[in-house]
């Protein structure tokens, strides 16, 4: 019998082809239609999703057009929720930036510390180790979280209202970020009694060298200041171990 709907001679019929086959020859089973699921979502977990957006879009707008830039309808645009939902969430401008940075920080935080394990796995207990491990903290310092963190300082110099908000939030990150760094750095460097005083000196003098990135765009690990604290850890580390240094007494009086 002639197939006409595929002609020998490169015709063309009006006849449809016949439904493709598979290599057995018989036809393929149709792959069934996924209902659309039916179960509504509670309303914790739209105000959830809501909350999400919305402070996703404040970072995004805090990060790429600054404290003046990042208004509320700005945000509210970003997320595509009603004026209603971001007052809900947020009353206070200041709070949902504040909230957002805070956001982004925790979530970097937490990208951080799995980035630096897996970099230092291979990397035994050394003072090479502690090299590596200033390194890769003082990347952070060129991330999009602390960007926007030094959005926040600078406009809560003269915004009494934002400082309030801003205060006990920053403490809390610090914590945050004290628990990470006590991860990160190995059981010796740790245990060290001059231990307080290393991680004093690396978080506030890096917080500082960072700053004039802000109009010196440059490569981070070529900065000077790497081997300032490499050497500066490498004393603390192995200098003398029976004192723990006046931070840590200035830290027991207070």
């Amino acid at each position: 019998m002639t197939d006409r709907a595929r002609p020998p001679d490169g015709g063309t019929t009006d006849e449809p082809a016949p439904a493709a086959t598979s290599e057995r020859g018989s036809t393929p089973p149709t792959a069934p239609r996924v209902a659309p699921s039916t179960v509504p979502r509670s309303r914790e977990e739209r105000r959830a999703d809501s909350r999400e957006l919305i402070l996703d879009a404040a970072v995004e707008c805090l990060v790429e057009r600054g404290y003046a830039g990042a208004s509320t309808l700005a945000i509210q645009a970003g997320a595509g929720v009603s004026r209603g939902r971001l007052l809900h969430h947020f009353p206070s401008r200041d709070g949902l930036l504040v909230a957002a940075a805070q956001h982004l920080a925790v979530r970097r935080l937490r990208e951080t510390e799995q980035r630096v394990s897996e970099a230092l796995a291979g990397h035994p207990d050394s003072p090479e180790r502690v090299d590596r491990c200033i390194e890769l903290l003082w990347a952070t310092f060129h991330e999009p979280h602390f960007w926007a963190a030094v959005e926040l300082w600078t406009a809560a110099r003269t915004n009494t209202a934002l400082a309030s908000a801003l205060r006990p939030a920053e403490r809390q990150l610090r914590e945050s970020i004290r628990a990470v760094t006590d991860r990160i750095w190995s059981p010796s460097v740790r245990n060290h009694p001059r231990y307080e005083e290393l991680c004093e000196l690396l978080f506030t003098s890096m917080r500082g060298a960072a700053l004039p990135y802000t109009f010196d765009a440059r490569d981070p690990a070529t900065d000077r200041h790497v081997a300032v604290w490499q050497s500066a850890a490498r004393a603390l580390l192995s200098g003398d171990q029976g004192s723990s240094g006046g931070l840590d007494r200035d830290r027991h009086e207070a």
